[in-house]
């Protein structure tokens, strides 16, 4: 399918993933549309660290992921749809969860229904290992019940379903793919890694933390969007989940304590009920299944955590500017 470079949407492409995932497609000698959404000061988020060479060649388009006409036409022309637009903060769910409503569940139709209406190819939808909850066997396959731990979590399960949903009666060639916790360079600081980072960077004697014992399978961004970019390329998978991710565990308090020796500066560790989810709302451990993955898409992670953690490292050192050290709550 992707022998003839057809033109690709990425919403989303000014977050994190996104970012990466619209680098990697122009790379790749695709044609890609990036979908912004708008603000007033027209800034194109992480879109603008990309190398000039690159962005230079990215279509733009300020929109909006709640907008059906918006997001229509921006679909118009692509045939491969990436789908990364989505609220994601798990403590600001708890403060704003109509808004995770608004962007997650309804763009995430608003998608769906462009998509459907502009016959594209293959729409890849993302999900997350968050739609789980705490793991009830481990490694978690794509048949593990999914369970509602957070509003975010609940938001994203039901874009899910939606996308299954139109699989299912409209014959759209939707495949969902679930990352596991991804990290790397430009990722937002209300995360655990650029939290930890930042703090050790900024000449704290202390971090400050929340839950200690919650398992993680952690991936480097380079390899999750290699898995986006083989679903999309993918000419089986349809209707299909598929689960990213490393296959292994660590605990938050075993991941400070290798960034720590990673960073070269030993500093204590502090337990912060600011960070501290709701009892019933914390997903202690996640650990990937990655066989479907493996099998399918012919696609495996190339980056060990710590190599992948010494690339992260290095890019919060030279970009600690964009970084404020204090502890963030959303």
């Amino acid at each position: 399918m992707s022998s003839n470079r057809e033109k690709v949407l990425v919403t989303g492409a000014s977050g994190f993933i996104g970012s990466h995932l619209t680098e990697s497609l122009v790379e790749a000698g695709y044609p890609v549309r990036a979908m912004v959404h708008y603000n007033f000061r027209g800034d194109w988020g992480w879109l603008e660290a990309l190398p000039r060479h690159i962005l230079n060649t990215v279509e733009i388009v300020l929109s909006d992921i709640r907008d059906p006409f918006a997001v229509q036409n921006a679909v118009q022309g692509c045939k491969i749809v990436y789908h990364l637009a989505a609220l994601v903060s798990i403590p600001y769910s708890y403060k704003a969860p109509a808004s995770f409503v608004a962007t997650n569940i309804i763009g995430t139709l608003n998608i769906l229904q462009a998509c459907l209406a502009a016959d594209v190819h293959r729409l890849v939808h993302t999900s997350t290992s968050e739609t789980y909850g705490t793991a009830q066997y481990v490694p978690i396959d794509e048949s593990h019940p999914m369970v509602a731990q957070s509003p975010y979590a609940a938001t994203k399960i039901g874009a899910d379903k939606l996308v299954e949903s139109y699989y299912h009666t409209f014959s759209l060639p939707a495949c969902t793919i679930r990352p596991f916790n991804t990290y790397g360079p430009r990722q937002s600081a209300r995360a655990v890694i650029p939290t930890i980072i930042s703090q050790i960077l900024s000449g704290n004697d202390t971090i400050e933390l929340g839950a200690l014992t919650p398992v993680r399978d952690l991936t480097y961004v380079k390899d999750t969007v290699a898995g986006f970019i083989a679903v999309g390329e993918s000419e089986t998978g349809a209707g299909r989940v598929i689960n990213v991710g490393n296959g292994k565990g660590i605990a938050v308090g075993q991941l400070a304590q290798l960034l720590i020796e990673i960073c070269g500066k030993p500093v204590s560790i502090k337990q912060s009920e600011k960070r501290v989810r709701p009892t019933d709302s914390e997903v202690f451990e996640l650990i990937c299944n990655n066989t479907r993955a493996q099998s399918t898409l012919h696609w495996k992670p190339l980056y060990s955590l710590k190599s992948g953690l010494e690339e992260t490292v290095a890019w919060y050192r030279s970009n600690f500017e964009k970084y404020k050290p204090h502890i963030y709550n959303i």
